[in-house]
């Protein structure tokens, strides 16, 4: 069954300094005509970033969306002219002060395909080094070392609702267990 729809048609809605906003009409696979508003977003990365004491760095900041300050791994969006594994590991330098080795994939995300076309490339390593953090001049930050059990439980018990966070961190636990990392 094919269930591919065709875009007809398109309105730009908003060009933000981070996010565009464009709706389509487009074509059904029946045939039918519907429309879909869409989120463009440059698309973000994520580190699980564990020391040698099995604890994962994280930081806390306000959400602003949300209203509230909340425990997230290190992330940030994709620049242009870097691949993601570049922009990760500035972010987590700059969020963070640490370094990172061995890097792995741990695949990509969509955090809300059924509007917003963002794709969050998360990435596992071994602190290599931590020295000091430079955050963006508007980012506030707290710096916290979390063993990974911890993040584990804090993630099934909702203290960690941010969903690149919850990926990163089941997926490197699951894999640290099968001995893949």
């Amino acid at each position: 069954m094919n269930l591919t729809e065709k875009t007809l048609g398109r309105q730009e809605i908003y060009n933000g300094k981070i996010i565009k906003v464009h709706v389509d009409t487009i074509e059904l696979p029946d045939g039918g005509l519907a429309k879909r508003e869409v989120v463009d977003h440059p698309g973000g990365v994520c580190i699980a970033a564990l020391t040698e004491d099995n604890e994962l760095l994280f930081v806390r900041q306000f959400r602003y969306p949300y209203s509230e300050e909340i425990w997230e791994l290190p992330a940030g969006k994709l620049e242009p002219g870097d691949t993601p594994l570049e922009n990760g590991k500035r972010e987590l330098k700059e969020e963070t002060g640490a370094t990172g080795m061995g890097y792995v994939s741990l695949g990509k995300l969509y955090p809300s395909p059924g509007y917003c076309g963002e794709i969050i490339h998360l990435y596992f390593c071994r602190v290599s080094g931590i020295g000091d953090c430079s955050p963006d001049e508007d980012e506030f930050l707290e710096v916290k070392r979390i063993p990974l059990k911890e993040a584990v439980t804090m993630v099934l018990n909702n203290q960690i609702p941010d969903a690149k966070s919850q990926t990163a961190i089941l997926k490197t636990s699951a894999l640290l267990e099968c001995g893949i990392l």
